[in-house]
């Protein structure tokens, strides 16, 4: 408009002409107003896409919460196991669904959340919408590149805006130094004075204090995932986020809650281990169960925590009733390990609690005050933070049995119960003996939230608790636990020139390739 006007001052000289132009100036304002939709949203509601993120990296269903959260991770972590051949991370199968979780994540957890930054990041009255999707960011990206290694960062998520449809991979070395740099320079931007997403943001409320303490918290997640390949990095962020403030109590865990109902409310791990796993119409029949390695773990231990974890089919929590599956297994070779095996026996095997942890209506944890104090107890086991290893432990340990009433079931482990519990839980030992109990630990309070992804995250890093491989006839890792999930087909084939560098960069696209911070 002010270049039409422009050019009718210097060149119209008749006011016969200029009043045409006059005309279609104006009939042009009219038209623009015209052609906005009443009806629909012309810009980016943010508030809408940051809650849209949250809700769906909380699980989107069947492609990353079962195909891969569950029959991947949780059985090559022998949390469960099956007899069934399709799960196939239980059994270092490979197929494809495994790459489901690359696609989920670009697809939909980080697209809607991408469109937020061009809105708020130049927006000084927005600054605490800038830092809270930068921390968002970062989790969803952690978890990417945690399972595949070098994955898209720098360019991902950008087809809508700015149609980068072949984003280049990142290698997972500068995809770490930039998420802590994001952290470190997020938490410092939060400004409790300012406006923030407020009930949009359904962890927090909106509120930049915690937003800031999850963010250290993070930090110290990332920073200690570091302390095989580069120590002196890990131990410089770690101290970092402790200065920063981490979580300090159960009133600090970053959690969704969930309502049963929709796919947009329920937990949607649950609604997946009871869709398929273990549906009520099976009656105990179900051909997938609590592992025996778990179930040995807590009862070799007098665990409170397994009667919340696991039932038998028919609601039956005594722990002395409890029995773990055998991993690595089908209906043909389950006889060789237990003599006289059929099919009915399967009801005597434990299934997760549908009551508590796997309810539609239990939360979804993103990151703990449990996980929290037991990298403090390792923080401190280093040297590198002040204060008791064996108190930051205790106060783990605690935690995650304190967390129970987090969820549906009403179960309350007493503080008596937990006081002789952790009698029996002395960090006591050598430093690789203390190292042992402490991710152990973490590993049997990782069940509680159904996280797979971090317990095996965290196992790669300290070989903690020690598992013992299958060999599944067939499978492809020569019995090797697998250290990384591969790539989807579809990038091989639709994004094939950085595909290929990626696999240049980090070795063959194969499960037993491990990642960047993953050192053998």
């Amino acid at each position: 408009m002010n270049y039409i006007q422009k050019i009718a001052r210097i060149t119209l000289r008749s006011g016969a002409i200029a009043a045409i132009l006059l005309f279609a100036i104006s009939c042009d304002n009219g038209f623009e107003e015209m052609n906005i939709n009443p009806n629909a949203y012309t810009e980016p509601v943010i508030e809408n896409l940051f809650t849209y993120s949250i809700i769906r990296t909380a699980g989107t269903g069947t492609e990353d919460r079962n195909r891969v959260g569950i029959k991947h991770v949780s059985g090559l972590m022998q949390y469960m196991a099956s007899l069934q051949t399709f799960w196939y991370g239980e059994k270092y199968l490979y197929h494809d669904q495994g790459g489901n979780f690359f696609e989920t994540v670009y697809g939909i957890h980080l697209k809607e959340l991408q469109q937020i930054f061009p809105v708020v990041e130049d927006d000084p009255d927005l600054v605490n919408h800038h830092a809270m999707a930068r921390i968002w960011r970062v989790f969803v990206m952690h978890r990417a590149t945690d399972v595949y290694g070098d994955v898209p960062y720098s360019e991902a998520a950008k087809g809508f805006l700015q149609g980068t449809f072949e984003p280049r991979y990142d290698q997972q070395s500068e995809i770490y130094a930039d998420m802590l740099n994001e952290l470190e320079e997020a938490a410092l931007q939060l400004d409790p004075s300012k406006p923030s997403f407020g009930a949009a943001d359904v962890i927090y409320g909106g509120d930049p204090v915690k937003w800031r303490t999850f963010a250290y918290s993070m930090m110290l997640r990332l920073g200690m995932r570091l302390t095989e390949v580069d120590q002196a990095m890990a131990q410089s962020w770690v101290q970092k986020a402790i200065a920063g403030g981490v979580m300090q109590s159960n009133e600090d865990i970053a959690f969704l809650e969930h309502v049963d109902g929709h796919q947009n409310t329920r937990n949607q791990d649950a609604w997946e281990l009871q869709r398929e796993s273990f549906p009520p119409s099976a009656r105990g029949l179900a051909k997938v169960k609590v592992s025996k390695t778990l179930i040995d773990m807590l009862q070799s231990r007098n665990d409170p925590r397994l009667p919340f974890y696991v039932h038998l089919w028919d609601g039956t929590t005594d722990p002395e009733l409890q029995k773990g599956l055998p991993n690595g297994q089908d209906d043909a070779t389950i006889s060789n390990v237990i003599p006289g095996w059929n099919n009915n026996m399967l009801l005597g095997y434990s299934e997760p609690n549908n009551k508590t942890i796997a309810n539609m209506n239990s939360p979804t944890v993103f990151l703990s005050y449990s996980e929290v104090a037991f990298l403090l107890a390792e923080a401190a086991l280093r040297g590198w933070h002040g204060g008791s290893a064996e108190e930051y432990f205790h106060d783990a340990i605690t935690a995650s049995m304190e967390a129970t009433t987090l969820f549906p079931g009403g179960v309350v482990i007493t503080p008596a119960t937990i006081e002789s519990y952790l009698a029996a839980q002395p960090l006591t030992g050598t430093t690789e003996e203390q190292m042992e109990k402490i991710h152990t630990q973490f590993y049997l309070a990782h069940f509680m939230w159904l996280d797979f992804f971090e317990a095996w995250s965290n196992w790669r890093r300290t070989d903690y608790p020690q598992l013992t491989p299958v060999n599944y006839p067939g499978n492809a890792t020569g019995g090797v636990i697998p250290r990384r999930l591969r790539y989807p087909q579809s990038e091989a084939a639709l994004n094939t020139e950085n595909y290929e560098a990626a696999v240049a960069n980090q070795g063959p696209d194969l499960m037993q390739t491990r990642i960047w911070w993953d050192v053998e």
